[in-house]
């Protein structure tokens, strides 16, 4: 691998060789000989065992009829030309894998039947946008891990500070690399068959269209990004395309739900800013280019609504460049989001639910003494 460290920074998808065709045998055998201390992982038998079973419920299988079961399912005595082999350029890891069909059966099994089989099928079909990957960093490896899409667009042009390791999920060593890079690599590495597109530079007015579109439309926007003027265009865009708009404010678990598939006339922001409707990309950049903090504070409280902001946000905004620098966020509250969002993009991608507005998951409201049931008298 004779890349430099800015390419290899910018890698995020892994390679891909089943031996069983030849050329890729062929590549395989390269990539030995040309890759130092490459690390190599084989559990495919494993793998095949929990695949078995997963035929055979009802079955205790010895170790001989597992055996048995397996040569009859691979049909091949070599077992490392079965599934196929997955190289992490970033990590130097290979991995043996069942191949996509069987590996997705295996690693989905555990949500049935709170996600029917055919629910999982019609999942696999769908693609979600994220903007914003602080907040939406945990809510791309959610919705990886249930599995709630198969594709993802990533979009983010920050790269991973010290100070965000508050709420991220990253190690020491990410510090400097791209936010959505790294996302996109842990999502890699939890199923390599998610298919990931990164826009690294984040969204801009020459490249949204791109985002929105590009190999099919998006199904559920998700927008976490701190930039007005993009908050404002994504959801013109969102509108133009008939597409669902789904938010985490990460303040009182407010989450905002915009269902413009359904009401492709409805107001952006529920009707709060209706004087930015009709601006063009160029106009809307202009209109927040060089705004005050404090006037972006006062644009952010007329889309959220000041009556919707905890008392310690408001603590905190009003101390925005004076005593902390930064947007305050806490790893519980985005933990929440990435639960939140994930489990209503679900829902709207299987027609479960079908409305706009705002929904409050308020830990200081719903866990307090007064909710407390158990040792309340009968």
């Amino acid at each position: 691998m004779h890349k430099t460290i800015n390419q290899l920074h910018s890698i995020y998808k892994p390679l891909f060789y089943r031996l069983n065709n030849l050329h890729d045998e062929e590549a395989f055998q390269e990539l030995l000989r040309s890759t130092d201390n490459i690390k190599q992982y084989d559990t495919i038998y494993n793998q095949l065992t929990e695949l078995i079973k997963l035929s055979n419920p009802t079955e205790r299988l010895s170790k001989e009829a597992m055996d048995n079961l397996i040569k009859d399912h691979v049909q091949i005595r070599d077992l490392s030309k079965y599934g196929v082999w997955v190289y992490y350029p970033w990590s130097n890891n290979l991995v043996h894998l069942l191949d996509e069909e069987e590996f997705i059966k295996v690693r989905t099994n555990r949500n049935m039947y709170k996600i029917a089989p055919e629910e999982i099928e019609l999942l696999k079909g769908k693609k979600i946008g994220i903007i914003g990957l602080s907040v939406g960093q945990s809510i791309a490896l959610t919705l990886a891990m249930e599995r709630t899409c198969g594709a993802l667009h990533l979009a983010d042009f920050d790269d991973i500070e010290l100070s965000n390791m508050n709420r991220l999920r990253v190690g020491v060593q990410d510090l400097g690399m791209s936010k959505v890079v790294i996302a996109a690599r842990q999502i890699a590495e939890l199923d390599p068959f998610v298919k990931v597109s990164c826009f690294m530079e984040g969204l801009t007015s020459d490249n949204i269209a791109s985002f929105f579109t590009d190999n099919g439309s998006i199904d559920i926007l998700v927008e976490e990004c701190d930039g007005l003027e993009i908050k404002v265009l994504s959801r013109i865009m969102a509108k133009k395309y008939q597409i669902p708009v789904v938010m985490d404010t990460n303040d009182r678990g407010m989450l905002d739900v915009e269902r413009f598939d359904l009401e492709p006339d409805r107001p952006i922001f529920h009707g709060r800013t209706k004087e930015l409707e009709n601006l063009t990309p160029e106009e809307l950049i202009a209109k927040f280019a060089g705004l005050a903090v404090e006037h972006k504070i006062s644009f952010l409280a007329q889309i959220i609504g000041i009556e919707n902001v905890s008392s310690k946000m408001k603590q905190s905004l009003a101390n925005m460049n004076k005593t902390i620098v930064g947007w305050p966020q806490l790893a519980s509250a985005v933990t929440l989001g990435g639960a939140m969002v994930t489990d209503t993009c679900r829902r709207i991608l299987l027609d479960h639910f079908k409305d706009s507005g705002r929904y409050f998951v308020d830990f200081d409201e719903l866990i307090t003494a007064d909710n407390n049931k158990e040792n309340q008298p009968s």
